[in-house]
């Protein structure tokens, strides 16, 4: 089951979804979110959220999972606070391993450059074939999916 989640993840990806919807619309229904609400709470994140090259939308996308998951809604839960910034600094561990940055910049090799427009790429060919997107997509998605099973065993 979790497997299909991570094939529909990169699905959303490649029909023109951002990285941060792609990851939370593939999951959210675990959290009872119907997959407009997924695809509407996460599309700021995209690009680095809202383009801007900064954390990648993936692993946002994945940080808001992981608020649905553990996120406390009691303001002094502070061993609620302190479990769920410890699942989000694990994640991002593990994100950085697998994909050598958190940074969407570096991911895509922005270095030392500013590359800020609003207007996204049109999805081509050639889109694909420079971005490494589509594998951090999926790779995020099979980070989300082994916590999710790991925290069921």
């Amino acid at each position: 089951m979790m497997e299909e989640r991570v094939v529909k993840a990169v699905e959303l990806f490649k029909s023109g979804y951002n990285c941060s919807q792609s990851v939370v619309a593939a999951f959210a229904d675990l959290y009872g979110f119907t997959e407009e609400q997924a695809l509407k709470m996460s599309s700021s994140f995209g690009g680095g959220i809202g383009r801007m090259r900064e954390t990648c939308g993936a692993a946002c996308g994945m940080f808001l999972l992981a608020g649905l998951e553990t996120g406390t809604t009691d303001p002094k839960d502070k061993a609620g606070k302190v479990a769920n910034y410890k699942l989000v600094q694990d994640l991002a561990a593990i994100f950085k391993e697998r994909n050598g940055a958190l940074k969407c910049g570096d991911l895509l090799g922005f270095k030392g450059t500013n590359p800020l427009e609003a207007v996204p790429e049109d999805r081509t060919e050639q889109y694909y074939a420079k971005r490494p997107c589509v594998k951090i997509v999926e790779e995020t998605a099979k980070i989300w999916a082994e916590y999710l099973e790991k925290r069921n065993l």
